[in-house]
């Protein structure tokens, strides 16, 4: 089978898991592997660039990737459980949701910032309201993530 052809196939087959796990949300996660996946081309295009490309380097990468969606996954996880117990205790817990989108808005903030630091490196210009955007993005996250609602 031709390599676009097996490309084609996983990311229709992930969208569709996407689709049935996260419902209507399904898309900023895919959002998200896109960001990965540029980040992953940017980062190798600068080593590429720099002399510093290596199979040991990229694979760090993609391991480094992986533990994002784990945490990702995690993130998700640990709501779906406290949920549960709070309905066997009485408890609306279903706020704690939010630990699962905040720790993926925060992981997106970080990935689009890397591809942009590494498009700067290799030679392109970035505006700057890009990345003064995120960076207060990033610490509008925090802050909300971290109970400091702060106007």
């Amino acid at each position: 089978m031709p390599l676009i052809d097996r490309q084609i196939i996983f990311a229709s087959s992930t969208i569709v898991a996407l689709s049935a796990f996260f419902e209507r949300f399904w898309y900023l996660f895919a959002l998200y592997i896109l960001f990965n996946a540029l980040d992953w081309l940017t980062g190798w295009a600068k080593a590429r660039k720099n002399g510093l490309e290596s199979s040991r380097a990229g694979l760090c990468g993609v391991t480094k990737k992986l533990g994002y969606w784990t945490i990702i996954l995690v993130a998700f996880l640990i709501p779906l459980a406290f949920i549960e117990i709070g309905h066997e205790i009485g408890l609306d817990l279903s706020f704690v949701k939010l630990m699962g989108w905040f720790v993926l808005a925060s992981l997106m903030v970080n990935e689009a910032r890397s591809i942009l630091e590494n498009l700067v490196e290799l030679g392109y210009k970035v505006p700057g309201i890009l990345t003064r955007g995120l960076s207060i993005t990033q610490k509008l996250i925090d802050g909300k993530a971290g109970g400091q609602n702060k106007k």
